[in-house]
């Protein structure tokens, strides 16, 4: 884990082959540089502040990831196990030495794969720390990529990464947002990890679509309904968000109706209520 030629932006704790005058991700109109401008860091600087991560279970054969104090955005991490091997969603922009040994006591990782730019983290370490884990990147996303390595490979559409786990990509935040569908979760009813493509709200009961969260960017009305109709062609009953939150169940129910709401709303259908 040693660094002598990259850097970790401080406000999105993405990696970075070099310091830029300004992290083009947190310039983008879906992220925020603060009011005193760029700053940098390194893992050596984020362990020597006290910096640990942390696992927890969230159910069978699911763990949440996180990093104390909060590293960048502040993500929870996901590993799903199968018996085929492990996959970490979502990485961390932070590792240190306990929570690469966690994640190596669940069983071989076989992929890492952020759901969009923002959760990019530091993927490559990962990798690294993990043995070389191929990192999958969105290929409509692939040019925010600010620490290029081998083990990156661009993918699209599609893909079963472990036998019932399945990554597809419905785009909505960034055009290559992607979630993750694992049949076997919630007891059987199914998981829908969604990161913020699908954002489970704070009442549990629904979810929110959102071009930018920090900036209050909507998406139109059709857009919600190509995500909430790409999503319907899986069964789940629970879903997480990129954080600690979650939908704890009839998730599909709370996604279909949340995208009425929203398509209501942007249409004008409530306009009496303001």
């Amino acid at each position: 884990m040693a660094e002598t030629s990259w850097w970790i932006c401080a406000t999105c704790a993405v990696e970075h082959d070099e310091r830029v005058e300004v992290c083009a991700i947190c310039a983008d109109e879906r992220q925020w540089v603060p009011a005193e401008g760029q700053r940098w860091t390194t893992l050596t600087e984020m362990a020597g502040a006290g910096t640990r991560t942390d696992i927890v279970e969230l159910e069978p054969d699911l763990w949440g990831l996180t990093s104390t104090p909060e590293a960048g955005i502040g993500q929870q991490s996901k590993i799903i196990r199968t018996s085929a091997g492990c996959l970490l969603f979502d990485p961390l922009g932070f590792l240190d030495d306990a929570g690469v040994q966690s994640i190596r006591e669940l069983g071989p990782v076989v992929a890492i794969v952020a759901s969009h730019p923002h959760m990019y983290g530091v993927q490559v370490e990962w990798s690294r720390a993990l043995g070389g884990v191929p990192i999958l990147v969105a290929e409509k996303d692939r040019h925010w990529v600010a620490r290029d390595d081998a083990a990156i490979a661009t993918w699209s559409g599609e893909r079963e990464i472990l036998p019932g786990v399945t990554l597809t990509q419905p785009g909505g935040h960034f055009p290559g947002s992607s979630v993750v569908h694992w049949a076997s979760g919630a007891e059987g009813g199914g998981v829908l990890l969604s990161s913020d493509t699908i954002f489970a709200n704070p009442d549990r009961a629904t979810v929110s679509f959102m071009r930018s969260f920090p900036n209050r960017l909507p998406l139109s009305g059709a857009v919600v309904e190509r995500v909430a109709a790409h999503v319907e062609r899986f069964a789940f009953d629970r879903l997480y968000g990129n954080f600690d939150n979650v939908i704890p169940a009839h998730a599909g129910e709370i996604v279909r109706a949340s995208a009425d709401r929203h398509i209501g709303w942007v249409s004008g259908d409530f306009d009496h209520l303001t």
